[in-house]
């Protein structure tokens, strides 16, 4: 049986860092985010149902979603949210498990933001990975990131489970409160970690 580590974290944690070390520890990484702009990419399978849901309004030029509109969209309704996600989410799920099945590597890593505010994933799942850091730290690093305000940072943060909550329901935590280098390092401990709990 192949063993599946979900990767998680609220925004600005540093789950593309901490998932590139695994890849370069050899272990294949699925990232959600990854699969979600490839699915709304002109001619991606996500992008008829959301010009039937949403309108040609939401659609760039180039036939891919206009992501900017449609994040302001999103945090601003909540029934518009859900929409997309019922789109998106299952088309999603559908292509990890298929990357699942194809994966090589000792063990997986699947990157998935809301790994704990779905339970889409539960049956997938042998192990929660949370990348955490303080609170304020999500906000500056996002902000600086993304340019995005702090209202917003806040709100995007606002629609995640909280970090006490994400933290009590994690099997291992990797805090990525320090440089790069130290993240790398608690990869690199996990990584030994779980290559000891499949008995390699």
């Amino acid at each position: 049986m192949t063993f599946v580590v979900g990767l998680t974290g609220g925004i600005g944690c540093g789950k593309s860092s901490a998932s590139g070390f695994f890849s370069e520890l050899g272990i294949d990484v699925i990232d959600t985010d990854v699969i979600a702009r490839q699915l709304t990419q002109p001619g991606g399978q996500a992008i008829d149902q959301i010009r039937e849901t949403f309108g040609n309004a939401f659609l760039a030029d180039n036939g891919s979603l206009d992501r900017k509109k449609m994040r302001n969209l999103v945090f601003s309704d909540f029934k518009s949210k859900v929409k997309l996600e019922k789109i998106l989410h299952p088309l999603i799920l559908s292509e990890v498990v298929q990357l699942v099945k194809k994966a090589q590597s000792p063990y997986i890593v699947v990157v998935i933001p809301l790994l704990l505010e779905t339970k889409d994933y539960d049956d997938l799942i042998d192990r929660i990975l949370v990348i955490d850091c303080e609170e304020q730290q999500q906000i500056s690093r996002t902000m600086e990131r993304s340019q995005l305000s702090e209202q917003f940072v806040k709100a995007v943060m606002a629609t995640q489970i909280t970090r006490k909550d994400r933290l009590q329901r994690a099997d291992d935590v990797i805090y990525n409160d320090q440089d790069i280098e130290s993240l790398k390092i608690q990869v690199a401990r996990v990584h030994s970690k779980y290559m000891i709990i499949i008995g390699n």
